[in-house]
């Protein structure tokens, strides 16, 4: 017989891969790479499209900092793209200039958010009609933020967003539901920072803290997808 620790933590493995599950299932379809022309030539992406949904809705997804190891294949990406493909949205995620195939190199955010805008404008003519929602994790978060002040989007979703450690003082509060995730336990963005600069907003968005929760959500990627899945079907 396993000890209990063992056995609980087999426990807590098979309700994690039961729960992600749920975000591969047959109802998704499987991922296309797809190239995107972009501001200083192709970004890498790939798009997911669910099945048998009328869902009017498409996301891009942003990933964390290109310099420290960030890509479209980052594992909270795949998570947000997942749960947002179980409520029956579109996705793309994508490399940042420079990174994988993207052409281009880093340019602190400001080339990114132009990246970014450039997959949203893909998604807006393979999706006509559609509304597009904006996700981001770390890094990618702040790009989201910056592009939904600059475009219509339906949801803003940010992950972790990096206060403090790039300039938020000059944005806002988009024109849309806005859903705030962070942990309580972050290692590399300083919840605090986070909590008082959302909470500081003229329009306060929907911030949620996951108790000892890190910044790679490391055991709790899951409940991060439902998190998500809750703020979108509520609205």
């Amino acid at each position: 017989m396993r000890p209990p620790a063992v056995a609980a933590a087999g426990g807590l493995k098979i309700l994690y891969d039961a729960r992600m599950a749920a975000f591969d299932s047959p109802r998704i379809a499987s991922a296309e790479h797809v190239t995107v022309a972009g501001p200083v030539g192709p970004l890498q992406a790939i798009a997911g499209e669910p099945r048998g949904s009328a869902q009017p809705l498409y996301a891009i997804v942003c990933h964390p900092h290109p310099l420290y190891g960030g890509t479209m294949d980052n594992k909270v990406v795949y998570t947000l793209a997942k749960a947002l493909q179980s409520v029956g949205a579109a996705t793309l995620r994508f490399n940042f200039r420079g990174v994988g195939n993207s052409a281009g190199e880093y340019d602190g955010g400001a080339g990114e958010t132009q990246d970014a805008a450039a997959v949203a404008a893909y998604g807006a003519a393979r999706w006509p009609g559609k509304r597009l929602v904006l996700a981001g994790f770390s890094f990618g978060a702040f790009v989201a933020l910056r592009l939904s002040l600059a475009v219509e989007a339906a949801h803003l979703i940010t992950v972790a967003p990096p206060v403090g450690r790039f300039d938020f003082s000059a944005l806002g509060a988009p024109q849309c539901p806005w859903l705030i995730v962070q942990g309580d336990a972050d290692d590399v963005v300083d919840p605090n920072a986070v909590i008082t600069w959302a909470r500081g907003l003229a329009a306060a968005p929907k911030l949620v803290v996951l108790p000892g929760v890190g910044h790679f959500f490391h055991g709790r990627l899951a409940e991060l997808g439902d998190t998500v899945i809750e703020a979108l079907r509520s609205g």
